[in-house]
């Protein structure tokens, strides 16, 4: 390969890197997002595959966590209250709705008390200790927990201990007790 065609390549490879974080920005501006009921934007994307929703641990950079099915960090909002998700629209494509499609199986280590919520978009959301549960789209496989701490979409993000506390300590990307606006600035 010629170090022009290299060159080339590395150029273009940045610009989409800029482009991805230009739309995640502007996807993400919004903070105060309204949760209007019914709207069209919340579609299903991480539906369960199996109609059993399993609540386990792993282990991450903060501790031992709850996570879902996949082996997913599930994530408690702080603008949130028990029964009640306060994060919708462009906050739930990057903290996707932890849902349930069918029963609610856990593990031994969980002594959390699980159970469910209606969303406004009639979607069935997992809680723990009534608080709604979410996954991290920037967590790209079990055992991580890039969100924790991250102050965004109206509030902090922190990860959940098998008893269903939220963890407001230690961190991955984003810190455990940092006031900044996150990694990507939403």
């Amino acid at each position: 390969m010629s170090a022009r065609t290299w060159t080339a390549r590395r150029v273009a490879s940045a610009a989409a890197g800029a482009l991805a974080t230009v739309m995640l920005l502007t996807a993400c501006g919004g903070g105060s997002s309204s949760t209007t009921a019914g709207s069209s934007g919340n579609s299903s994307k991480n539906t369960p595959a199996a109609s059993t929703q399993t609540v386990a641990t792993g282990k991450t950079s903060v501790g031992t966590v709850l996570v879902d099915s996949k082996g997913m960090t599930l994530y408690a909002f702080a603008a949130d209250s028990p029964g009640k998700s306060n994060c919708s629209g462009s906050c739930a494509t990057y903290w996707p709705p932890a849902q349930v499609s069918g029963s609610i199986s856990h593990s031994s280590a969980v002594s959390a008390k699980l159970a469910t919520i209606k969303r406004s978009d009639g979607t069935t959301q997992l809680t723990v200790n009534g608080w709604p549960a979410y996954t991290y789209a920037a967590d790209s496989g079990p055992g991580q927990a890039s969100g924790q701490g991250l102050n965004l979409s109206g509030g902090k993000w922190w990860v959940i201990s098998p008893s269903g506390a939220q963890i407001k300590s230690g961190g991955g990307s984003g810190g455990g007790s940092s006031s900044s606006s996150g990694p990507h600035g939403y």
